[in-house]
């Protein structure tokens, strides 16, 4: 089962951060979709960011895996968790606002407790987490809305794909407790979007055309804060976080992203988001939450 420690002002300030640089995230790729296409854009993510880490993964003088059977999980890794999701969720967000990815995002955590408790035995869902499934799966339905569940177009399409998406993060979860534990963290990061880079340049190329640097300054900008910041630094300092609070406090970080998106789509790209959105996403957190148990557990000594 999961451990979760204490956690120090430290970790909740790097914590604040990690989730102010993935909620930005959103936004700036949403930038980069004016004048290129998805594919390109998530092309770009995860090979610029693949660099940064060898140079990291190298400065660090860290062992590079050379057994072909780690090189086959780096790439299905880099499927799994970047190819899929950031494919997916970029090409939704032509249809959908970056705040309401950002809110489906969150669902993460909810499809990552059921992968886990298929896939491994300690991992059951106790009626705690059977609850906190249930009121995210609820939220979910709310913050799609009524009316695009009564009806098919391209928006509930878009936030369909953006649901495969979290989905796709979940199995990527399972994927690397089966086959990249014992790799260190860094190793693991630039061996994965090294994966994807060696998937999504040739896709990218075939369906899109050549990728270019011939862009305006906002694309260029956009694409260097995705692919550095929201995606190189962004997994570094996931797994310095990992290392502090443990992961069973990181779960926290899905609860704090969608205010960051949200916030910064209705600053920096006027997105207004439905009613319905919101109440959605205060379901979604309150099922979060009681996965996370922190609730459960306060509850439970005040009752004593």
């Amino acid at each position: 089962m999961t451990e979760q420690k204490s956690i120090s002002l430290h970790a909740w300030a790097e914590l604040l951060l990690l989730a102010a640089i993935w909620g930005a995230s959103f936004v700036s790729v949403r930038v980069a979709l004016d004048e290129i296409g998805p594919l390109t854009a998530v092309a770009h993510r995860v090979g610029w960011a693949a660099l940064v880490l060898w140079v990291v993964v190298i400065a660090m003088r860290l062992p590079v895996p050379r057994a072909p059977k780690v090189w086959g999980a780096f790439l299905g890794m880099g499927l799994l968790n970047n190819v899929i999701p950031f494919g997916l969720m970029a090409w939704g967000q032509l249809y959908i606002e970056s705040g309401l990815t950002s809110i489906l995002n969150g669902a993460t955590a909810i499809f990552g407790v059921i992968a886990a408790s298929i896939f491994f035995a300690d991992e059951r869902i106790t009626p705690r987490k059977a609850v906190g499934v249930c009121l995210g799966f609820v939220g979910l339905a709310v913050a799609i809305g009524v009316e695009n569940l009564s009806h098919f177009d391209l928006r509930s399409l878009a936030q369909l794909a953006v649901i495969t998406g979290t989905v796709s993060y979940a199995l990527a979860s399972v994927w690397a407790r089966k086959t990249l534990s014992g790799q260190p963290p860094q190793v693991a990061a630039a061996g994965m979007v090294t994966g994807a880079t060696l998937i999504m340049l040739p896709l990218a190329w075939w369906v899109e055309g050549p990728l270019t640097l011939n862009l305006q300054t906002r694309t260029i900008s956009a694409i260097g804060y995705y692919a550095l910041l929201g995606t190189a630094v962004a997994y570094l300092l996931y797994y310095r976080v990992l290392a502090m609070a443990g992961s069973g406090n990181l779960m926290v970080v899905t609860l704090l992203i969608p205010p960051f998106g949200i916030v910064l789509g209705a600053v920096l790209l006027t997105e207004t988001l439905h009613p319905s959105a919101y109440a959605g996403f205060a379901l979604l957190a309150l099922g979060l939450m009681l996965l996370d148990g922190r609730i459960w557990r306060l509850g439970r000594v005040r009752a004593r």
